[in-house]
């Protein structure tokens, strides 16, 4: 999700790799849930966080949508799922009565990098620390690469990066486009082949995706406009 706001607002300036310390640390919350209240739609899930959801859950994206744990909504142009946020308090859908997350060992990206953001540049991104989101003022310092803790770093670093360049590509056409029709296509195409044709679950995930991901950019280079 774009944000137009200023690093200088909302970081300590700061820009970091996955093998540098880090002030995120909370020591596991110790009982607060603040981030998981309150987030509205912005809890952004990409393929990856569905195949993980939906390999842990025992349901398909469809599945998980019905059951309201995800909804798709606009986001930045694109269609895109997040998470449910449900109660007065409005709290993830996914919090138990303890206020603990109930699926922290498959939780989404979004879930594990707060209250790093990202920062995209050059083709690629960094991280930077938000200092403003999270209330824990005792943190301490802790490698991003262990604060994230997700298997195979390195390619899910590439996919990120490539799924978000991606996105912007498919942004460039839905604002150009004139055409209702196109805009609706190309959103559909995004959601139906990205996140609800199933992955196979005997298969490791990347390789799936970047087949889609081909496929994806070969469509994209049909409707961007052509320099020269």
């Amino acid at each position: 999700m774009r944000r137009e706001v200023s690093m200088e607002e909302i970081s300590d300036g700061k820009l970091y790799d996955s093998n540098d310390m880090v002030k995120a640390d909370c020591h596991d919350c110790q009982g607060c849930h603040d981030c998981c209240t309150g987030m509205g739609d912005s809890v952004i899930l990409d393929p990856l966080d569905v195949f993980r959801l939906s390999a842990n859950l025992g349901k398909t994206a469809e599945e998980l949508a019905g059951c309201g744990y995800i909804q798709f909504d606009a986001a930045d142009g694109n269609i895109l799922p997040h998470l449910c946020m449900t109660g007065k308090e409005e709290s993830c859908v996914f919090l138990n009565k303890e206020g603990r997350c109930s699926i922290h060992s498959f939780r989404p990206g979004f879930c594990r990098l707060f209250p790093l953001g990202r920062c995209y540049q050059d083709g690629g991104f960094r991280y930077f620390l938000q200092i403003h989101e999270c209330k824990k003022t005792n943190r301490s310092k802790i490698k991003v690469k262990k604060w994230i803790d997700t298997p195979d770093l390195k390619n899910y670093e590439k996919f990120v990066s490539d799924w978000h360049y991606f996105l912007l590509d498919v942004q460039e056409v839905l604002y150009q486009a004139e055409d209702t029709e196109l805009i609706k296509n190309l959103n559909l195409y995004v959601v139906n082949r990205f996140y609800m044709k199933e992955y196979e679950k005997n298969r490791d995930f990347y390789p799936q995706f970047y087949e889609r991901l081909e496929e994806g950019r070969k469509l994209l280079s049909l409707a961007l406009p052509q320099e020269g």
